[in-house]
C-alpha cells in the first residue's frame, strides 16, 4: 500500500496534505459491527475541549445522546450544547461517567481524578489522551515510567476496558467530514478487549472515518502515543473499485 508522508506537527494546523493507501475493494466486512452501536446509543463525554466538541458533533450528527461534563460544571457548558443541539446534555462529570461508553477528552494529568466519579467495571472508555505534562500551551511530557499512556490509564480505571483512539489525530482533522475525494480519513486504534474494539470500530465507521486496527495497548499504544511513529500523522485510505 503505496503511503505518502502526512504533515509534520508543525504543518499539520491549515495543512491538507495527508498520505493514501489503497486497499481491494473487499475489505473488512464492517457490517458485523453494526449490532455494538445500538447499544451505545448513549456516550458520555468528558471534557468540553476541541477533541471532546468534535466528537460530541459527530455522535449527535449520528443520532447519539451525548452527556458531556468537565470539571467546572453543567452551567459553563451552556453554550457548547446550544451548539450541538437538542441531543446534546450538559451534566455533571459523575453523570457523564455513567453510560457504557465513555469518552475521555480531558489532558492526560487529570485522569487520576476520573477514577472516583463510577464503577468503571465493564465500561468501555474511548481514551483519546496524550501524556503532556502540561496544558496551555501543550508541553513536557508526564513520566509514566515504561508503560505505554493508555496502560497507565487503564491502572487508574480498575475494570474498565481501555479503547485508544482519535488521539493521533489533532482536533481539526476529527472535526471535519473524514469523506474526502481522495479517500476516508484514517483513525487508528487499539485496546486488550476485542469486543470493546469492535464497538468502538462500529462507531468511527458510522462517523464516517476508516477505522484502522493496530492491536493492544501495549504495542498498537507505542505506534499512536505522543512521539510515536504515527502522532500526528493523517492518513486516508482509498477503497479501490
Amino acid at each position: 500500500m503505496p503511503l505518502r508522508p502526512g504533515p509534520s506537527r508543525q504543518e499539520a494546523a491549515g495543512a491538507d496534505r495527508t498520505a493514501t493507501a489503497e486497499v481491494p475493494q473487499h475489505g473488512p466486512d464492517t457490517r458485523s459491527r453494526m449490532g455494538s452501536m445500538a447499544e451505545h446509543s448513549t456516550i458520555g463525554i468528558l471534557g468540553a475541549g476541541e477533541i471532546g466538541r468534535a466528537v460530541a458533533d459527530k455522535a449527535v450528527r449520528h443520532g447519539h445522546e451525548v452527556l458531556i461534563g468537565n470539571s467546572r460544571g453543567p452551567e459553563t457548558l451552556k453554550t457548547v450544547v446550544e451548539q450541538l443541539g437538542p441531543k446534546a446534555h450538559a451534566v455533571t462529570a459523575e453523570e457523564a461517567a455513567q453510560p457504557d461508553l465513555v469518552f475521555f477528552a480531558v489532558p492526560f494529568f487529570a485522569v487520576p481524578d476520573l477514577t472516583s466519579l463510577t464503577d468503571w467495571s465493564g465500561k468501555i472508555v474511548v481514551d483519546t489522551t496524550n501524556q503532556f505534562a502540561e496544558a496551555n500551551p501543550w508541553r513536557g511530557r508526564y513520566d509514566v515510567g515504561d508503560l505505554t499512556g493508555s496502560e497507565w490509564v487503564a491502572q487508574r480505571l480498575p475494570g474498565a476496558r481501555i479503547v485508544k483512539a482519535f488521539n493521533s489525530l489533532f482536533a481539526a482533522f476529527i472535526a471535519a467530514d473524514p469523506q474526502h475525494e481522495e479517500g476516508r480519513q484514517v483513525v487508528f486504534y487499539a485496546g486488550d478487549d476485542a469486543d470493546a474494539k469492535a464497538a468502538v470500530a462500529a462507531l468511527l465507521d458510522q462517523f464516517g472515518f476508516a477505522a484502522l486496527d493496530l492491536g493492544g495497548l501495549r504495542e498498537g499504544g507505542r505506534l499512536m502515543q505522543l512521539d510515536g511513529p504515527l502522532s500526528a500523522r493523517h492518513f486516508l485510505l482509498q477503497d479501490a473499485g
